[in-house]
């Protein structure tokens, strides 16, 4: 079984994905006040490369900053490159 959990505290948080029970994907970011956070890095199990994981964890981020009013800086390349190719996610961005 698969899903993606989104946890966070008070210095950031994370969106990760679970293959049966087992953390294989995350999306990292650290808070930078109370309306912006900074995407620090991604990491996909090797197994796992090639199929949109990250990806996957990008679209979640981007709906939660979307409805709680929060604005992305991404410094993470994989998550830099992949707001260049999404021209729909532009008004995230810090």
């Amino acid at each position: 079984m698969e899903n993606i959990q989104h946890q966070q505290n008070d210095k950031g948080g994370s969106f990760d994905y679970i293959l049966n029970g087992q953390k294989l994907a995350e999306m990292a970011y650290i808070k930078a006040g109370d309306t912006k956070i900074i995407i620090d890095h991604t990491q996909v199990d090797d197994s796992l490369k090639g199929q949109g994981i990250g990806k996957r964890l990008q679209t979640e981020l981007v709906a939660y900053v979307g409805a709680n009013d929060i604005k992305v800086i991404p410094l993470c390349p994989f998550a830099k490159a992949n707001f260049q190719k999404m021209p729909e996610w532009q008004d995230v961005l810090a």
